[in-house]
């Protein structure tokens, strides 16, 4: 039997050991155990009351050294097999590099540190794009977050030949770095936004004369799909089920009092996904950028991510594809329904490693949706917190029915908790607390659309009846808990419109 350790500390970590240990193929007879490298506080005292079959390998802190010495000694030693790194940050510091020096390159799934610059700095993953022939957004320009004037100017241009404009935050910002501008009346509001937040950002990378490098777009229409590649170190690849992702905070379009965060649920798989569209992901995205980073000899075994806008003709054909950004690690949530839906996840990475991707063909539950919530720090605390994506309350007890969540096939999946082994109860740490999770299969009766929205209104219902819950300081029946209601409903609105 395999191990395979996912290193983090977010849901999709956990989720994913857990998918390994639990998830049968049909096809492959190999066997696979899950592994945790570090997780969250309350991961490992949940998984033991769930009797999740997931093991935990801590470590001292959450720095690259700490995570490299434990992934390192663990190789060594012969507790693992394989790892696979979550968040970007690893990749940005090197952890490849480092677990490759020590001799298990070929143990380790991801870009090295030079690679990085895919997800890193969006305008030279733009020149790279440009370079391979990969479609973008019709105009860019990077220029000096400094210089207003320049930055006005291009807004207003993007305003008027494309309908809005879209300032990012070229290096990692979990998400939240992308400032959508609709109308000239937002402009100003809109940059000195992102200029207080990522203020210290540039201080510390250009200094106070440097140059501080902000990339504008002209805003993309179509419809945004995103698509989780894995890539073996000859450049055969495969690509996973699609997920459709709710970036912004609140139902409705992202603006100024409804942000882009790190996101709030997720559907696998994504509404409009055809075998026409993965095919056009396939010729239009996926390799022209494999070869590119071949001919810059940064291809590894590893795992893309390219979030695109995609226009469709009115049978639900696509017609156009452009890349927004290119992520190199797995998404949050949108990796939770995805890997839900796999039966040879493990096979997968072990071929990604193995060199063999061009043997083994992603095996899905093509008869199953699933759904992904994020339950989030809503407002409210003793210094009237606005809560997730702002300011959170910390520390708050949180209560789970289990056995309810149990008998309704919800899944559970902890973020940020923490547990109180004095009190015996785990506590929000704030932001992303915990998600829910459920499939649902299709009958031959019933439309996806009915389908989904059942499943989507069985997760509302154990939410609106307190089966979770963090409990307010202020009122101990209340809830702290916050979520979009919306997840899922596209299906309806997919059917619909075609």
């Amino acid at each position: 039997m395999k191990k395979i350790a996912f290193a983090g500390t977010d849901g999709r970590t956990l989720l994913c050991a857990l998918v390994i240990s639990t998830a049968t193929s049909e096809i492959y007879k190999d066997e696979f155990e899950g592994v945790v490298v570090r997780g969250t506080p309350a991961m490992p005292k949940y998984t033991e009351m769930v009797n999740w079959p997931v093991q935990f390998f801590s470590t001292v802190s959450n720095s690259i050294q700490d995570y490299a010495e434990v992934i390192i000694n663990a190789l060594k030693k012969g507790q693992i097999d394989y790892v696979v790194p979550m968040p970007e940050a690893l990749l940005f510091e090197g952890l490849i590099d480092i677990v490759e020096a020590a001799g298990f390159g070929d143990r380790i799934l991801g870009l090295s540190k030079a690679g990085a610059f895919v997800e890193a700095d969006k305008i030279e993953c733009k020149k790279l794009c440009q370079e391979a022939g990969i479609p973008v957004a019709s105009s860019w320009k990077e220029v000096d977050a400094k210089n207003y004037e320049d930055t006005l100017q291009t807004c207003l241009n993007y305003i008027d030949g494309f309908g809005g404009a879209v300032l990012k935050y070229p290096y990692s910002a979990g998400g939240k770095g992308a400032r959508i501008i609709l109308n000239s009346w937002e402009i100003r509001e809109v940059y000195d936004t992102l200029l207080k937040d990522y203020k210290d950002n540039y201080k510390q990378m250009f200094g106070k004369k440097g140059k501080w490098p902000l990339l504008i777009e002209s805003l993309m229409s179509g419809i945004e799909i995103s698509f989780t590649i894995l890539v073996d170190n000859s450049g055969n690849f495969q690509i996973l089920p699609t997920a459709m992702d709710y970036p912004e905070r609140f139902e409705g379009p992202a603006s100024k009092e409804n942000p882009i965060t790190g996101g709030t649920g997720a559907i696998s798989p994504h509404p409009m996904e055809t075998p026409e569209l993965i095919q056009m992901a396939r010729e239009m995205v996926a390799a022209p950028l494999i070869r590119a980073l071949k001919k810059q000899k940064l291809l590894r075994p590893c795992i893309l991510y390219p979030g695109c806008f995609v226009s469709f003709d009115c049978y639900m054909r696509p017609t156009k594809i452009r890349v927004s950004e290119i992520n190199i690690r797995p998404g949050e949530p949108e990796a939770q329904p995805v890997v839900r839906r796999l039966r040879n996840f493990g096979t997968l990475i072990k071929a990604s490693l193995d060199g063999e991707l061009h043997e083994v063909e992603p095996e899905v539950r093509t008869d199953q949706i699933s759904i992904c919530i994020a339950l989030m720090t809503g407002p409210g605390g003793p210094d009237g917190q606005k809560g997730y994506p702002w300011s959170c309350t910390k520390g708050e007890p949180i209560e789970i029915d289990l056995k309810y969540m149990k008998r309704k096939g919800i899944q559970i999946v902890p973020s940020a908790m923490t547990w109180s082994e004095e009190k015996k109860i785990f506590k929000s740490d704030g932001t992303r607390v915990a998600y829910l999770n459920a499939n649902i299969t299709i009958k031959s009766n019933e439309t996806r659309g009915e389908i989904a929205d059942r499943l989507r209104k069985r997760l509302l219902t154990s939410f609106d009846n307190n089966k979770i819950r963090v409990i307010p300081r202020e009122n101990i029946k209340g809830n702290r808990l916050d979520l979009r209601r919306d997840i899922g409903f596209h299906y309806l609105m997919a059917e619909k419109i075609f």
